[in-house]
């Protein structure tokens, strides 16, 4: 299991389509070239807190089952960090997230 941040709409917007296709705040996977995820819960919250403490939107934490993921998924160092991340190389498909729960990220 590993784990995404949304925003509740672009969620919304997943479950008409069938599949999700945001990368992170902002950014498409298109212009992104991955969705960004974590590996636990632990490293979602940090995620949280470095990036998502100032989205006054509603957030949910997406609880993907990567096995049921149609394209490659890489556990990535980014720069600046030396805690790899899973990177989702495709859409996620809606049947693959086995749980849309809400999230608020805390300080």
């Amino acid at each position: 299991m590993i784990f995404h941040l949304a925003l509740a709409a672009d969620w919304e917007d997943a479950v008409k389509t069938g599949e999700y296709r945001v990368s992170t705040l902002g950014r498409t996977l298109d212009e992104e070239g991955f969705i960004h995820a974590s590996a636990d819960l632990a490293q979602a919250e940090g995620v949280a807190r470095r990036f998502y403490l100032d989205v006054t939107e509603p957030l949910l934490l997406l609880a993907i089952d990567e096995s049921l993921l149609n394209c490659p998924l890489k556990f990535e160092v980014p720069e600046g960090t030396t805690e790899a991340f899973p990177h989702i190389y495709g859409p996620i498909p809606v049947a693959a997230v086995t749980d849309a729960t809400s999230f608020t990220p805390h300080p």
